[in-house]
């Protein structure tokens, strides 16, 4: 099992680690719910460091990754950042990845930690003369900073104006004496920072244990707190952002998973182009859709999702939302569903109402990175 350049500033934490695609990583450190609203509501810091990167350097680089993924990578300026899809030649979604652009001829491909090696393995395959890719993922340190204060306490940290820093845009910055790319960036809905620290030995982490001491610290008086993998997994599904081998895989594709806005037809030949076309032109037979329980019980991955005696779909992931307090899912059901449908969710051999929503499931104008 990977372990975290951190693993022993987490273990000095009290977390509870458990096991998570191949790393060991901080699950929580006091509760969910704790961590979960301290996002929502102030500040938390997450150590995702187990995610997956790769340098792509070159005058091949461009073309390399718009034939991989699914965005226009043209159309993003040095500093810039998009998310993305890369699929396989079915158009179904072999991962979600964020595509940043650090020089003319300069790139980083994030991926989800499962799936590092299978990128690996098809970038290599797809890779073509004057591109240079490496995989930089044991390396690299990644921290989010994520919530409404998030700024707040970063700012005191670094010269650099973070004001001038929009959403999705990075710069190289010094925080704390430590030398990062910054990005304003996360996966909890929430304004934040996403922290990344190049070229750092695991047998040695001392900037890593710099950084991670400093962010706490200047944190403290905002109420920040320390947060796992289940505040990551319950923030993200508030948001309504998918989850991969839950709402994305192989077998899904961008424009069912109503993330379209990655897919740039105009840009010409991309792997998996020509199915999505026929998809686009024929129609869905399903689409991913929200719930909110209307009655007591938590949707899990599995459910069956049913209107009248008719199973029309599945939950894909579902949890108690503890700012809502109450059972909120996402799932793939037929494509005629519209907000405002009433449905059932199976808990238990018992169906339970729910109703059709958008997501993110919260209030925008209260919570999430475009509050007022």
């Amino acid at each position: 099992m990977k372990k975290l350049h951190l693993a022993r500033a987490h273990r000095s934490l009290g977390a509870q680690l458990v096991e998570f695609a191949g790393w060991e990583m901080p699950l929580k450190y006091t509760s969910v719910i704790e961590e979960h609203l301290a996002v929502r509501e102030a500040v938390g810091l997450f150590d995702v460091s187990h995610m997956g990167e790769f340098s792509v350097r070159g005058p091949g680089a461009l073309d390399f990754l718009q034939r991989v993924t699914s965005n226009d990578v043209s159309k993003l300026a040095v500093g810039g950042a998009q998310y993305s899809t890369v699929l396989n030649e079915r158009g179904g979604i072999r991962d979600d990845v964020v595509v940043y652009r650090l020089g003319e001829q300069e790139f980083m491909v994030v991926c989800n930690a499962a799936n590092v090696e299978k990128l690996s393995d098809w970038f290599a395959q797809q890779i073509g003369e004057g591109t240079d890719l490496k995989d930089i993922t044991m390396t690299t340190v990644l921290l989010a900073l994520q919530g409404p204060k998030a700024q707040q306490v970063l700012q005191p940290l670094t010269k650099f104006d973070l004001t001038q820093l929009k959403r999705f845009k990075a710069a190289r910055a010094e925080v704390a004496g430590v030398s990062v790319l910054a990005s304003r960036s996360g996966y909890t809905g929430e304004d934040g920072f996403e922290l990344y620290m190049f070229d750092e030995p695991t047998s040695n982490p001392i900037r890593a244990e710099k950084l991670w001491g400093a962010l706490l610290k200047a944190g403290a008086s905002a109420g920040i707190k320390p947060c796992g993998l289940g505040a990551r997994d319950t923030t993200r599904l508030e948001a309504g952002l998918c989850l991969y081998g839950n709402d994305l895989t192989e077998e899904i594709t961008p424009l069912e998973a109503r993330i379209d806005f990655v897919v740039k037809f105009e840009k010409g030949e991309f792997i998996g182009r020509t199915p999505l076309l026929e998809q686009k032109n024929s129609g869905l037979k399903r689409a991913r859709v929200g719930l909110r329980m209307l009655e007591a019980g938590v949707p899990r991955q599995g459910y069956g999702i049913f209107r009248g005696d008719q199973k029309i779909g599945a939950v894909t992931s579902g949890t108690f939302s503890p700012l809502l307090k109450v059972g909120v899912a996402m799932g793939y059901a037929k494509p005629d569903l519209k907000v405002g449908d009433r449905v059932e969710v199976e808990i238990h051999g018992k169906r339970r109402a729910a109703e059709v929503v958008n997501w993110p499931f919260y209030d925008p104008a209260k919570y999430g990175h475009s509050r007022r």
